[in-house]
């Protein structure tokens, strides 16, 4: 009997227990993935390196700002306001939108053409940096012979994540007229918000924003702000929602004490939509109206929630649409740089901007952060309760076919497709209320093999 016994036992020896244990673990697991109870994506990344950051950095938040101010800025981000309930409405309809009938940019066309247009091709062998040409006065750009002026500017291919732009450092002085320095932390901050998507109409939102400039220009009256911004919206065909943009964004800027300015980039045409080349010729037309620290690239359906999401110059490039209702406010992935994100005007022209071959939906934003991991760079983000946004509802653009094809041999092209090959026509300008508008004609590149 102990003979049987014995040679029953023999089999689970502790190591087999251990063995049996870590199966039924793997097996639950299996099934809670298959099931789709957990996310697909969380278990993926346990086993990736994310190399979107520096290997010996682990943090979740990067500060921006003077050494002396990291404290009160870190306790602004992360005050105990900043959390937002995750059980909010579901977004309404775009009909129900009550803005008025009949009103757009233009009184009443949208998509106005001029005869009067202007050509512009970059110079292929340089990567340029665009003199201001053209002034802020608020003038409709339509002469004909105006030309775009173009200096080539040598690119640092260095590693650039300590370098910040000379304007900026200028900003961070003390004013020679005696204006002091806005904080580093805007006292007026309010924290979790709530978003507004029914917007009066556009007579009552020009009239109710009346420290706002012509151009879509806002700067704080009471100090120097520390950056100079500009706001790239990419658009076509979606005024109503290019409204709720405005009436949500502005207010946050102004209370931000940032000097910034609202272009926005209309596509002309039935092509099918590049964000990525509107985003680009937004680049280039602002900086000829006058210098900027950084720009932000922001999708036109994208509400902020939280005026503790800054929008100011980062270090590094700054993804800020980091927790999206749509996506139940979580990462889709961690190298993601679409939505809302921002550069310093010299690490856009650093990377050669964006690709101009994504026609459609989906890829360009992988694209780019391809290329700032390429030159050392890393993404960096605000914590989830603070970079929050909802998302407006919309038609999906027809995604690209070959946009995998296109990132996978995207490294090849990093310092040929960008903004040295950039083609477009602008076809009218004009400095509204609330924005800068360009209408533009896009030409095609030649699609890579």
């Amino acid at each position: 009997m102990t003979v049987v016994a014995a040679a029953v036992a023999v089999p689970w020896h502790r190591s087999h227990i251990y063995k049996a244990l870590a199966g039924i673990v793997f097996v639950l697991i299996a099934l809670q993935y298959l099931s789709g109870a957990i996310d697909r994506r969380s278990i993926e990344t346990i086993f990736t390196i994310n190399t979107s950051r520096p290997p010996q950095q682990a943090r979740a938040l990067v500060i921006y700002g003077p050494a002396g101010s990291l404290a009160s800025t870190a306790s602004a981000l992360m005050g105990t306001n900043n959390e937002i309930d995750d059980n909010e409405d579901e977004d309404e309809d775009e009909d129900d939108l009550s803005i008025g009938d009949g009103l757009d940019p233009l009184n009443g066309n949208s998509s106005l053409t001029s005869n009067n247009s202007i050509k512009h091709q970059s110079n292929v062998s340089n990567i340029m940096h665009i003199a201001p040409s053209i002034s802020s006065s608020g003038s409709n750009n339509s002469n004909n012979s105006t030309s775009i002026g173009l200096t080539s500017t040598p690119v640092n291919n260095n590693n650039g994540s300590n370098n910040i732009s000379n304007s900026n450092a200028n900003n961070n002085a003390t004013s020679s007229s005696g204006v002091p320095r806005c904080p580093a932390t805007p006292p007026n901050l309010v924290g979790p918000l709530a978003v507004s998507k029914t917007p009066p109409n556009l007579q009552a939102m020009e009239k109710a924003f009346a420290r706002v400039k012509q151009g879509g220009r806002g700067a704080p009256d009471e100090c120097q702000s520390r950056y100079r911004v500009a706001i790239v919206i990419p658009f076509r065909d979606r005024f109503k929602h290019l409204m709720t943009l405005l009436y949500n964004l502005h207010p946050i800027l102004l209370r931000q004490q940032i000097d910034y300015q609202i272009f926005v980039v209309e596509q002309d045409g039935t092509w099918q939509f590049n964000r990525a080349m509107l985003m680009n010729i937004g680049y280039v037309e602002a900086l000829k109206e006058r210098t900027f620290d950084c720009f932000i690239f922001h999708d036109v359906d994208l509400l902020p929630e939280n005026d503790k999401n800054i929008y100011n110059c980062p270090q590094q490039p700054r993804h800020m649409s980091v927790a999206v209702d749509k996506f139940s406010y979580k990462l889709p992935y961690s190298d993601l740089f679409g939505g809302v994100s921002a550069m310093t005007t010299q690490h856009f022209r650093l990377v050669n901007g964006f690709s101009n071959v994504f026609w459609g939906w989906g890829g360009e934003d992988d694209d780019m952060a391809n290329r700032i991991k390429s030159k050392g760079l890393h993404i960096s983000r605000y914590p989830a309760n603070v970079a929050r946004y909802k998302m407006l509802i919309h038609k999906k653009e027809k995604a690209n076919p070959k946009r995998y094809e296109f990132l996978k041999s995207g490294k090849k092209r990093f310092q040929t497709d960008g903004l040295n090959n950039l083609q477009y026509e602008v076809l009218d300008h004009k400095h509204l209320k609330l924005y800068t508008w360009y209408l533009v004609r896009l030409t095609p590149p030649n699609q890579p093999s």
